[in-house]
């Protein structure tokens, strides 16, 4: 299936909200990966307007929305009580048009949820299962999008709820002058091109076919170490839920194997508080384009493709073989020179000593070889 379309909304949502490119990218990659997102910020940033778009970009399916106050109740989200199941003693609530039965979903200052809420909408957001008089109903739901002005606090049991949501973006104001102005001249209305539930569907199994290279998994491995030792200790569950987000970034980006620089996505997922954010995206970003793993990962294949080389060489033994097993050894002494230099100004890169002696070791064969031959 062609990311035409894909593209095509991801462009005229930019183009009809100003400078929230990296909230559109976010909403189109927790549609992709059937992941729920959070937005946090002060009202007016336009958060209900860009949620609602999961409503209209999906034709045929059922978008729910709601205000929550302390005040709310569980019939505003789960439907009334049936007045005449209830003359019969069978507690069941009438969802028709309700939250579950919504592929989509909108739920503004969610964090207003009191406990006669918390629970049901724990299992609906986690589990896409909601239960009726005692029956368990699967709901069709893919994405909740939560809004909030402001961050829980400790200890108003909101911990669970905050925690469902994988992606969670700060949203604030118009930050460039140009685009403000922009924003206030701009009198068009733009038209955002639509998928239908089947075309969707069809995109969800593509990116479950997405590959995630070993690179990758290290890369993860490497940020979860770095994190710990700044105290920052996000659960098991999350790392491995956000293989599914990294699958769908790269998706839309018309890859079908993820790249190290996805990962600066997660930056919006494995902080739990807030004033773990700074440290979170520094350390994600600085994994993700770290330029000693980069450099290795062009340097070793590069390597391995020279020795493959020479042992052919070695093999067919052609009049000209003397000549480029030369050739060959000059070439991979220049990589390893790289790697020696490389090493002199990271010399706290353990990777780095470990391939410049493997590079050594195996050139003093090369060259014993090419004496020889």
């Amino acid at each position: 299936m062609s990311h035409l379309r894909l593209h095509q909304i991801q462009q005229s949502l930019n183009a009809k909200f100003y400078d929230r490119e990296e909230e559109i990218e976010a909403l189109l990659t927790a549609l992709l990966s059937r992941q729920h997102i959070l937005f946090i910020g002060p009202a007016g940033t336009g958060k209900s307007a860009l949620s609602a778009m999961l409503g209209e970009i999906v034709e045929g399916s059922r978008f729910f929305q709601h205000l929550l106050t302390s005040f709310s109740t569980p019939e505003e989200l789960f439907g009334v009580l049936s007045l005449k199941d209830l003359e019969q003693g069978v507690y069941k609530r009438n969802i028709e048009g309700m939250l579950p039965q919504a592929h989509f979903a909108f739920i503004d200052e969610i964090f207003k949820a009191n406990s006669a809420i918390l629970n049901a909408l724990l299992t609906l957001i986690n589990e896409r299962v909601f239960t009726n008089n005692g029956v368990a109903i699967p709901s069709p739901l893919m994405t909740i999008v939560g809004s909030s002005n402001e961050y829980i606090e400790g200890d108003e049991g909101l911990e669970a709820l905050f925690d469902r949501f994988l992606l969670r973006y700060e949203v604030d104001y118009i930050r460039e002058d140009n685009l403000f102005i922009a924003m206030l001249k701009n009198e068009q209305q733009t038209e955002v091109p639509r998928l239908s539930l089947e075309e969707l569907y069809e995109h969800q199994e593509l990116v479950d076919t997405v590959k995630i290279p070993n690179d990758v998994y290290t890369s993860l491995s490497n940020i979860r170490k770095k994190l710990r030792d700044e105290g920052i200790r996000p659960s098991d569950r999350r790392f491995k839920q956000s293989l599914s987000l990294l699958r769908a970034k790269a998706y839309l980006d018309g890859r079908f194997q993820v790249n190290r620089s996805d990962l600066v996505l997660l930056s919006n997922v494995l902080w739990e508080r807030a004033e773990q954010r700074d440290a979170t995206t520094e350390i994600v970003t600085g994994v993700a384009h770290d330029t000693v793993d980069t450099f290795i990962q062009q340097i070793r294949p590069a390597f391995e493709s020279i020795v493959l080389n020479v042992q052919n060489e070695l093999i067919q033994k052609t009049p000209s073989s003397r000549a480029k097993l030369s050739e060959l050894l000059l070439q991979g002494k220049s990589l390893y020179l790289e790697v020696q230099e490389k090493h002199r100004q990271a010399p706290n890169r353990e990777e780095l000593l470990l391939l410049k002696n493997d590079m050594h070791k195996r050139l003093m064969k090369i060259t014993s070889d090419v004496i020889g031959f």
